[in-house]
């Protein structure tokens, strides 16, 4: 018979462990334990001969030795990292993830802080085992290893808050990919302001060759330096015969380069494709894409999105890896959005080409008219980001924050440098007059689902010397007004939106600014729910009313109605 030398012997919580020293020789070592995780840490470290269970360990007892290992089973194939430590931060076990990530097989007796090489602890909490040894509540806090990846930390007492714990269990989330997209959303919005960053001198004293000259050296800059990609291409559409031009080639094959393209989906590869489809296409391995033409020699895979300025293709960007799968979805999101920056800069540099003050002036309204929409598409897929998929990660939120005031900044400097190219001195009194003194330099929102009404509002307001916004939704047009930094003269917006009625958005503007600026438009004679009489009743001026369909000057004695009585308040 195999002599028993060591026993796992368990107990019930507060009570003492059977009497079994009479059915083993003596000399036998007894191991006993009340805890689930107390008895992984045991396992773990030790060969037992035998393990003893209380009588009612299957009869609700707080002892449950199946438990023990369905505890184990699950918390090892977790795909999160998993970790036992005591109250002096020592590893009593780790799960399979975590062996992974630290490269270590046996991490039993290390420290935690020697699982992974330069752990740095990034806060908020900046000693989260101390806090939960000290308060007995969880903490939650983001660390960096020396291989420049993230991780989210969840540290919590293993038992009640109030009952002394001796061990702690830690949990990792691997968050690299999350601080990646952080850190491209704010190279983005960085070279979506620089691109074309022209004061208005500059203007006057670069010609047209120059500034297309500094837009490419910025585009090469940061495609390479912070999305990361070497080999780039971009083409333009010539309207006229439909070839595709090349801008610039970095890295590309001289000879691919030059080749004849159009903007035809068949027969001119992937970058003719997208050109006249509008269409991103994501080719991952170039040798089974029957759409790839050789652009990089030796390429293996290849991303292209095209270059839209107000749902226009205007032309293709293209980049290339010698890597197959070199590139994923989320690759090609961010390069869809930076590409967005690429028309708008491209179109502004086009137009800010005028030699005199008149053609100036006009260029600048033309500007405004331009990328209008294009800023306002953006604003509202930054706030439907910010809503949707970031949660509660703080930085990428002052990340996309950024984002929606720098693009408002960006029609703030069209319209100034306009204003200083054109001096109202030198213009002739037919396009001066068209401003209209209290509408000039006011913001206003427009907020309709219906895309000619965008439209219209940005022709008609803007000529008047609006700065205008637009949203589909309300949704969007309050989480707009809710992390912008401006603060806008009139809200003009349908009484019927998809997703809320005149009232209830009235009220939610109400919670963001005391006096809300709100228009309402209406057909004649329709009035969903009481939504007039219910809006009249909070507040809402009789004056700020506009019964479809208006007239142009109705439009702007309304608005101008909203600016003076808010300039008086």
């Amino acid at each position: 018979m195999t002599r028993i030398k060591k026993i796992l012997r368990f107990h019930s919580s507060g009570e003492q462990p059977t009497d079994s020293d009479s059915l083993y020789p003596p000399g036998t070592e007894y191991f006993d334990c009340d805890c689930s995780f107390e008895a992984i840490d045991l396992l773990n470290k030790n060969d037992f001969d035998a393990v003893l269970l209380p009588s009612n360990c299957n009869s609700g007892s707080s002892v449950d030795f199946v438990s023990v290992f369905r505890n184990q089973h699950i918390l090892e194939n977790m795909p999160d990292g998993v970790v036992l430590i005591d109250r002096e931060s020592n590893v009593h076990w780790a799960n399979q993830c975590i062996r992974e990530w630290s490269g270590k097989d046996e991490t039993a007796n290390l420290k935690f802080s020697e699982l992974f090489q330069n752990l740095e602890i990034l806060g908020p909490d900046f000693c989260p085992f101390k806090s939960v040894n000290a308060t007995g509540q969880s903490s939650r806090t983001f660390m960096k290893t020396g291989d420049g990846l993230f991780y989210q930390i969840h540290a919590a007492p293993i038992g009640p808050p109030d009952v002394a714990n001796d061990f702690l269990i830690v949990t990792l989330r691997d968050v690299t990919e999350e601080r990646t997209q952080a850190h491209k959303l704010e190279a983005i919005h960085k070279a979506g302001l620089e691109l074309a960053d022209l004061k208005p001198e500059e203007v006057f004293e670069m010609g047209i060759d120059d500034r297309i000259d500094l837009l490419k050296s910025n585009i090469i800059h940061y495609t390479s330096d912070l999305l990361k990609f070497d080999v780039i291409e971009i083409r333009l559409i010539d309207r006229e015969t439909g070839r595709l031009e090349t801008l610039l080639s970095e890295g590309i094959n001289s000879e691919a380069s030059k080749k004849e393209l159009f903007a035809r989906a068949n027969g001119n590869g992937v970058t003719g494709f997208v050109a006249a489809t509008g269409k991103s296409y994501l080719c991952e391995d170039t040798d089974k894409d029957p759409l790839y033409i050789e652009g990089l020699e030796g390429a293996l895979s290849s991303l292209t999105v095209p270059l839209i300025l107000h749902d226009e293709v205007i032309g293709s960007f293209n980049v290339e890896s010698e890597n197959t799968n070199a590139f994923n979805e989320s690759d090609l999101q961010f390069l869809e959005i930076f590409s967005r920056d690429i028309a708008i800069a491209l179109n502004t540099l086009d137009l800010l080409a005028a030699e005199n003050a008149c053609t100036a002036f006009q260029n600048t309204q033309a500007i405004s008219s331009a990328v209008g929409s294009p800023i306002d598409e953006i604003l509202n897929q930054t706030v439907n980001v910010m809503d949707n998929f970031i949660g509660h990660d703080t930085d990428v939120k002052d990340k996309l924050r950024d984002v929606i005031n720098n693009a408002l900044k960006i029609k703030h400097l069209i319209k100034n440098i306009g204003e200083k190219m054109a001096p109202n001195e030198v213009v002739p009194s037919a396009y001066r007059g068209e401003y209209n003194q209290v509408l000039h330099g006011r913001h206003v929102l427009v907020i309709d689902d219906d895309e000619s009404v965008r439209q219209d509002a940005h022709r008609l307001l803007e000529k008047q010397g609006c700065i205008v916004e637009t949203a589909y939704r309300g949704t969007e047009a309050l989480l707009i007004l809710e992390n912008c930094n401006d603060k806008y003269d009139a809200i003009i917006s349908d009484i019927r939106l998809p997703d809320i009625k005149g009232y209830d958005l009235l009220m939610k503007l109400k919670e963001i600014m005391p006096d809300p600026p709100l228009i309402l438009m209406t057909g004649f004679g329709y009035d969903p729910g009481h939504q007039i009489v219910k809006t009249r009743q909070a507040g809402l001026p009789t004056e700020a009313l506009l019964f479809k369909p208006f007239r142009v000057d109705q439009l702007i004695s309304t608005v101008e109605f909203m600016v003076q009585a808010h300039s008086v308040a």
